[in-house]
């Protein structure tokens, strides 16, 4: 069932702006979810062309009201992000990334994503692949909290891992309220009224859907997808996402460092791929979050394709 809450894409007008899509051309928006962003880049001209991809099966009846709208302007490919130099044989104007748990897998319980609303233990993005019920209740301690301290960024993952091993003993976790409530009950509750289940969820689910692997791939495949000029814009929402887009752009750039700073800048044989348009991420401005409280965390980098070599 797709939720009836509005969706709201965030940083709306700075995608826009930076993917140049006033201008007609050919698009990938590799995460479509609700179609926001699909939506605006159809609307800003009227020869763009998007070609959308989704692990998720639940977007296809959105999918399917866009083929009826756009027409051939419109392609969906059913498919995760880093798939999709397999199914795009011509180069690309912008391909935009918007990472991490869309508002319509938050907002079914089914999906098992959200600690405030009790579902079953799941959070996959696509039909396969280990749940998070199989990670809660059969990786070992160590495991555990390797993951919540890797993907989580949890400090307290040892204490959390413990406390999940020792109530598994008695039964199954099954449900994520049973496991926000393991969590509530050995941390306290931080001060920046968050939810202290929030980091241990967000680990489950970027392990479960091997979110950060996805992505490194899908900016790789950036430089064969776009063309000469075209624009890679990806939206992230948490320090470990942004980090790899970050070094990416740097990596691929002349904003490349010196790989020892004791010896002499010299000439170096990497080939640059990407201009970095922004030096400094963007951030929502204060009216948006007020608007969008999911968009608090978000910050948007920009790339542009170089000629090739």
């Amino acid at each position: 069932m797709i939720t009836k809450q509005p969706h709201i894409p965030v940083l709306l007008k700075e995608v826009l702006k930076n993917l140049k899509c006033d201008q007609p051309g050919t698009f990938i928006d590799g995460t479509f979810g609700a179609g926001g962003y699909t939506r605006a880049i159809l609307e800003a001209h009227p020869q763009n062309e998007v070609i959308a991809f989704d692990r998720d099966s639940f977007v296809m009846p959105i999918a399917e009201s866009f083929k009826r709208q756009y027409g051939h302007r419109f392609v969906f490919i059913q498919d995760c992000f880093s798939r999709m130099p397999l199914h795009i044989s011509n180069r690309v104007n912008g391909l935009v990334l918007d990472l991490g748990i869309s508002s319509m897998q938050i907002d079914q319980p089914t999906r098992g994503f959200s600690f405030r609303t009790d579902g079953p233990l799941d959070m996959r993005m696509g039909p396969n692949g280990t749940s998070a019920r199989e990670v809660v209740n059969m990786y070992d301690e160590n495991q555990l909290a390797d993951i919540f301290y890797q993907y989580g960024e949890e400090r307290a993952a040892r204490r959390i891992a413990r406390a999940i091993v020792k109530e598994r003993l008695h039964r199954p976790i099954l449900s994520t309220l049973r496991l926000a409530e393991i969590i509530h009950q050995v941390m306290p509750k931080p001060k920046d009224g968050s939810d202290s289940a929030m980091r241990t969820f967000q680990a489950l689910r970027i392990f479960v859907n091997n979110e950060l692997k996805e992505l490194e791939t899908a900016l790789e495949s950036s430089k064969i997808l776009l063309a000469p000029a075209g624009r890679l814009v990806v939206v992230s929402f948490h320090s470990l996402e942004d980090r790899i887009v970050k070094n990416f752009l740097i990596q691929n750039s002349s904003l490349r460092p010196n790989e020892n700073r004791h010896r002499a800048p010299t000439r170096s044989i990497h080939q640059n791929s990407f201009e970095v348009v922004t030096k400094r991420p963007i951030i929502p401005t204060q009216e948006e979050i007020q608007n969008n409280s999911r968009a608090h965390s978000a910050k948007l980098r920009c790339g542009i394709r170089l000629e090739d070599a």
